[in-house]
């Protein structure tokens, strides 16, 4: 029987904002998505989800991409 390890996604220490966290985490696990899919998955605006994806940036955590974000 062949063994399986799942991989686990994890959250940097240095986040302390909920919603950091699950936006990032949200985009980890999606491993892209638009500004409108994360709205629509987490229920926030657009308003609360613009700083949080401009931070995850400027930090080296997320990329911006043609179609939205994805994690480095």
């Amino acid at each position: 029987m062949m063994s399986t390890t799942e991989h686990q996604p994890t959250v940097p220490d240095e986040f302390d904002a909920p919603r950091t966290k699950l936006v990032y985490l949200t985009v980890l696990v999606l491993e892209e998505a638009t500004v409108s899919e994360l709205q629509q998955l987490l229920g926030l605006s657009k308003l609360t989800l613009l700083p949080i994806l401009r931070s995850l940036v400027e930090e080296g955590r997320v990329r911006s991409t043609e179609v939205g974000y994805a994690c480095r």
